[in-house]
C-alpha cells in the first residue's frame, strides 16, 4: 500500500489489489481513504491511513463582525461577559422555563382530582392489622384451653382456702401481648378519630408516627393503672388479692382487645363510619369497666361491711385515669395537627 504524497491539493491513490490506482482528486474526504483500502482491511489499518491523508491544523475563529442585531443598533452583548451589569441578564422571559432548556419545565395539561385517603388503601396500616391478626391467631392457637379455663374462671367466686392454679410463663406471655394488642387497637381507633374529626395535616413528617405516639401513651396509661393499683391494694389489701386482681385485669384487657378488633376491621375494610365505630366503642369500654366493677367487688369488697367504698376506689382508679388519658390524646392531637 502506497501513501499520497500531497494533503490536500493533489493526491495519488492507494493501491486496492495489484496495480489498480485510485484516481486523483483535488479534495480528499476520510470515505475516499476508506474506499482505496481492502475488505479485509482491520480498524487499525484504516486509523493509519486516515492518519497518513489528515493532519491536525490550527483552529481559526471567525473574525467577522456580529451582525445579528436591529440595523441602526448596537450590537448585542454577550451574557457569558462577567462584567455585564445584571439588567442586562434579566428580561421578561429569563426566568421562564421554555427560555431555560436545563430547567424542568413542569407539566402541561390540568391536573386531575387527588384520590382522597382510605383506610383500605392504606399500606402500612393493612400490613399492621394483618401482623395483629396473624399474631393473635398463633397466640390463640397455642392457648386456647388457658383462654377458655380463665372465662370460666372469672365469674367463679372461690373460697378462701382453695388453692389457685398458677399460669405459666407462655400464659403470661400471651396475656402481655394482648394487652399490648389491646393498646395498639385503641391507637388505631383513635388514630381514626383524630383524622377524621381533628385534623389530617400534622407537623410529623410521616401520620404514622402519631399511631406510635399514641400508642406510646396508651401503654403508659395502663401500666401507670397497674402502678396505681399495686401501691393502693399493697396498703389496703393483702398481696394475695392483689396477685388475684392484676392477673384477672390482664385478662378483661385481653378480652378488650378480641372486642376491638372487629370494629378496626370494619372501619378498615367495609366502609364502616366512624361515628358508628366510636358509638361501638364506648360500648365495649362499658362492659369492660362493668367486669372490671365486678371482678373488683368480688375481689376486694365481697366480705365487706362497707361495700359502698367500691365507689370511691373504682373512681379513683378507673374513671378518673380514664378521663385523664381521652383528654391528654385530645390535646396531643391538637398541639401535632396544622392549624391553617
Amino acid at each position: 500500500m502506497s501513501l499520497a504524497q500531497d494533503s490536500i491539493s493533489t493526491h495519488v491513490g492507494v493501491g486496492v489489489q495489484g496495480d489498480t490506482v485510485a484516481p486523483k482528486h483535488t479534495t480528499i474526504t476520510p470515505a475516499m481513504v476508506l474506499s482505496w483500502l481492502p475488505r479485509s482491511a482491520t480498524p487499525a489499518q484504516q486509523d493509519s491511513a486516515i492518519q497518513a491523508h489528515f493532519k491536525p491544523a490550527e483552529i481559526r475563529w471567525s473574525q467577522r463582525p456580529d451582525t445579528l442585531h436591529l440595523p441602526g443598533h448596537n450590537k448585542g452583548k454577550n451574557l457569558l461577559d462577567i462584567q455585564l451589569p445584571q439588567y442586562y441578564r434579566e428580561g421578561f422571559f429569563s426566568k421562564d422555563s421554555l427560555f431555560h432548556p436545563e430547567l424542568p419545565g413542569g407539566r402541561y395539561g390540568l391536573s386531575g382530582d387527588p384520590i382522597p385517603y382510605t383506610v383500605h388503601n392504606d399500606n402500612v396500616i393493612t400490613s399492621l392489622l394483618l401482623a395483629c391478626f396473624l399474631l393473635s391467631l398463633m397466640a390463640l392457637a397455642s392457648a386456647r384451653h388457658f383462654m377458655a379455663r380463665q372465662a370460666k374462671r372469672f365469674f367463679f367466686l372461690p373460697n378462701v382456702g382453695t388453692t389457685e392454679l398458677t399460669e405459666t410463663v407462655k400464659e403470661v406471655r400471651l396475656q402481655i401481648f394482648m394487652a399490648f394488642l389491646s393498646s395498639l387497637l385503641i391507637s388505631i381507633l383513635f388514630y381514626f378519630y383524630t383524622v377524621n374529626y381533628l385534623g389530617d395535616t400534622f407537623i410529623l413528617k410521616s401520620q404514622y408516627y402519631l399511631i406510635a405516639i399514641y400508642l406510646v401513651m396508651i401503654v403508659g396509661y395502663f401500666l401507670l393503672k397497674i402502678l396505681l393499683y399495686t401501691v393502693v391494694n399493697s396498703v389496703f389489701f393483702g398481696s394475695k388479692k392483689n396477685k388475684q386482681w392484676i392477673k384477672s385485669m390482664l385478662f378483661i384487657m385481653s378480652i378488650e382487645g378480641l372486642l376491638l378488633f372487629p370494629i378496626v376491621l370494619l372501619v378498615a375494610y367495609y366502609n364502616f363510619s366512624v361515628r358508628n365505630a366510636a358509638i361501638c366503642f364506648v360500648i365495649v369500654l362499658i362492659i369492660v369497666k362493668l367486669l372490671t366493677f365486678y371482678k373488683c367487688f368480688v375481689i376486694f369488697f365481697r366480705q365487706n361491711v362497707l361495700s359502698l367504698q367500691i365507689f370511691l376506689y373504682f373512681c379513683a382508679l378507673e374513671i378518673v385515669p380514664l378521663l385523664s388519658s381521652w383528654g391528654t390524646l385530645v390535646f396531643v392531637a391538637n398541639s401535632l395537627k396544622i392549624n391553617f
